[in-house]
């Protein structure tokens, strides 16, 4: 079975999405066989499998930059919202209809099954699995019955790096606050924390670094910069944290309204511009090697922290 390290998040938005994208080109690049999970997501980007299955385009994305075919086994369950109180709730690629929020919350501890059948299936075929969570794992009204954050960490038996956004302020609070809410167990998964999307002098961070740790009692992975990629995030909360370049080919992409259509401009995207995004992908990973300790987080994976 593979090693396992999970991606949570203090909020939405906070680049787990692309920071999972960027460990799995980095495990890529390392030799290793390696694949992003997140077993629930709530997205209105839908991409279409070649096998004509429903799963979130992030996962996709993140799938490209492992170097292997997207599946739904990344994505067991896809939640697209149709209002306020609804979706439409997508099992291992297929619709089972439509279902009100109160609804889906009792129904969802029945997915158990399915999630770890799809995670214990990726496992079995590959060294590492990057997982990401979904937006805090501090939503202490949602914590009953969670399947996509510390729920899922418990059931995969997997270690946590705690990710916050600098770039739109309070970072401190955001982590010490998440892990302050965490129970006792919960808080022992979290093996370190990491800074995003940071502009500016990095000494002048310096003391608020050592005051975190200190508060936190969790050792800092890394200061991670705004990175100028073109590459996709989740689209549930986005605060353009990505510089797109304005591409005919990502215009007549983002044109598209669609949920088919808009998985066969992906396609054709994918057709015509493999080596732009192939750059994107480096560029993540160069930017972790750089800025992340990862020989901490290898020793994460091996049990050795």
């Amino acid at each position: 079975m593979a090693k396992s390290i999970m991606i949570q998040g203090t909020m939405s938005s906070v680049g787990k999405s692309l920071l999972t994208a960027g460990l799995c080109r980095v495990f890529k690049r390392a030799g290793y066989s390696v694949a992003p999970f997140k077993s629930q997501n709530m997205s209105s980007n839908v991409y279409i499998t070649v096998e004509g299955f429903e799963m979130s385009r992030a996962q996709a994305i993140q799938a490209e930059s492992a170097g292997i075919d997207p599946s739904v086994l990344m994505n067991p369950i896809m939640l697209k919202p149709l209002s306020d109180m609804g979706c439409e709730v997508i099992v291992n690629g297929r619709s089972r209809g439509q279902m009100q929020a109160v609804e889906y919350f009792e129904y969802k501890k029945t997915l158990v099954p399915e999630i770890m059948q799809a995670y214990n299936t990726l496992s079995a075929a590959n060294d590492i699995i990057v997982i990401e969570g979904a937006g805090s794992p501090a939503e202490i009204n949602l914590k009953q019955n969670d399947i996509v954050n510390m729920g899922l960490a418990k059931m995969t038996d997997s270690p946590v790096l705690l990710v916050g956004d600098i770039d739109c302020g309070g970072v401190f609070a955001q982590l010490v606050g998440t892990l302050i809410l965490l129970d006792e167990d919960e808080r022992a998964r979290v093996k370190g924390t990491i800074i995003n999307k940071f502009r500016g002098d990095l000494s002048i961070l310096q003391p608020g670094l050592v005051m975190l740790e200190e508060k936190s009692g969790k050792p800092i992975i890394g200061v991670l910069p705004y990175l100028p990629v073109d590459i996709e995030e989740e689209d549930s909360l986005n605060r353009g944290s990505i510089s797109r370049p304005s591409s005919p080919s990502l215009r007549a992409h983002e044109a598209i309204q669609s949920p088919s259509c808009l998985s066969a401009a992906l396609i054709d995207v994918h057709r015509t511009d493999t080596a732009y995004r192939e750059k994107q992908y480096d560029i993540l990973a160069d930017a972790i090697y750089e800025h992340l300790d990862m020989s901490f987080i290898y020793r994460i994976l091996e049990d050795k922290t």
